[in-house]
């Protein structure tokens, strides 16, 4: 079965060689039909501590690393936001 790789951006930096990743979905809502957003924050393992607070990142289900991270950053798909933006 292939691994689910999400798209997020980067909430948090703080912790040694860990990411906290804040991905969104969008669904329409069954009864009154309005797309509705819904996040949800997963911790990835950043083995090089390369990505930084606000980088839209992709990460990878993995091997468990710890209680809370299963998932760890994909290698070289880091892309700064504000840099886009401007």
């Amino acid at each position: 079965m292939p691994k689910r790789v999400l798209q997020g951006v980067v909430v948090s930096d703080k912790q040694d060689k860990t990411i906290v990743v804040k991905v969104e979905r969008r669904f329409t809502h069954p009864v009154m039909k309005k797309t509705v957003r819904r996040s949800k924050n997963y911790h990835a393992h950043d083995e090089n501590n390369a990505a930084k607070v606000g980088q839209t990142v992709f990460i990878e289900e993995s091997r468990p690393f710890s209680k809370l991270k299963t998932w760890r950053l994909v290698e070289g798909e880091a892309r700064d936001v504000a840099a886009t933006e401007a």
